[in-house]
């Protein structure tokens, strides 16, 4: 399954919600934010880190691979008043000078990377005592609820998924893989911290929501997205008739220190 993110631009920008304000508190409370903190958001996507970062202060440079999504993530960060530098650029080859940059970022996105190359790339641009961050935002598949029943339809439609997306589906959020990825990059001072909360979205940001995601629009075809864009609003109609949804999530991240 070949996977574009960029072709989902538009659904990314107004459905797929960012982390929650909750995250950036508790990175600060880790001694992660500050005026001036020189940052590197791989795999910005639309910039939702990137700008949550540089709403505090941070001088950050966000990078991902997708033009189209690098284009929608300059125009929200002007939107916004901020002044990000996005570049089109891999994880684990970023082209930034060694050792400038005191914390690096990777948010919803290490499954997609090279994660070994990824993590040495980090090791190389921060600064000692620099800082690791891999977090991930996820949907939690419940017994019984809308994501559950979104995913069924989600695999009836576009069977067969890559590794990364099936890790994620089946995952209860939490990533221990990560911790080796760091550590055999050279981090130290390995650490996480998990939690949960619940998002709204109306079933027509839900129905978003899912077109902007791996296994629909950004890999299936415009038709067949559009066949299965009725039938989430079917199945929600009929079996989740509520307004909004309430949306379970499970925060992770992965807090590591280069010697």
């Amino acid at each position: 399954m070949q996977v574009d993110f960029g072709r989902t631009s538009s659904d990314y920008v107004r459905h797929r919600a960012g982390f929650p304000e909750a995250f950036f508190e508790r990175l600060d409370r880790e001694g992660l934010l500050r005026p001036g903190l020189r940052a590197v958001d791989l795999g910005t996507g639309t910039g939702t880190v990137a700008r949550g970062l540089a709403q505090r202060g941070a001088v950050v440079t966000g990078l991902d691979v997708s033009a189209d999504m690098l284009d929608a993530a300059r125009g929200l960060a002007s939107g916004m008043g901020l002044g990000i530098d996005f570049r089109q650029a891999p994880a684990e080859n970023t082209g930034l000078p060694s050792q400038a940059f005191d914390v690096v970022v990777a948010g919803q996105c290490w499954h997609w990377f090279d994660r070994a190359a990824a993590a040495r790339e980090a090791a190389r641009l921060l600064v000692p005592g620099g800082r690791l961050v891999i977090a991930h935002f996820d949907w939690l598949p419940l017994p019984g609820n809308v994501v559950e029943a979104t995913e069924r339809l989600i695999e009836r439609f576009n069977p067969g998924a890559p590794a990364p997306f099936v890790s994620l589906s089946q995952s209860s959020g939490v990533y221990p893989p990560w911790y080796r990825d760091a550590a055999e990059a050279g981090f130290t001072q390995l650490t996480s911290f998990s939690f949960d909360v619940s998002v709204s979205y109306s079933p027509r940001a839900w129905r978003g929501r899912i077109r902007a995601s791996a296994k629909v629009g950004a890999s299936m075809p415009a038709s067949a997205v559009s066949r299965f864009d009725a039938a989430l609003a079917d199945l929600l109609a009929e079996g989740f008739p509520a307004d909004p949804l309430d949306i379970p999530h499970r925060v992770f991240a992965l807090l590591a220190t280069r010697p």
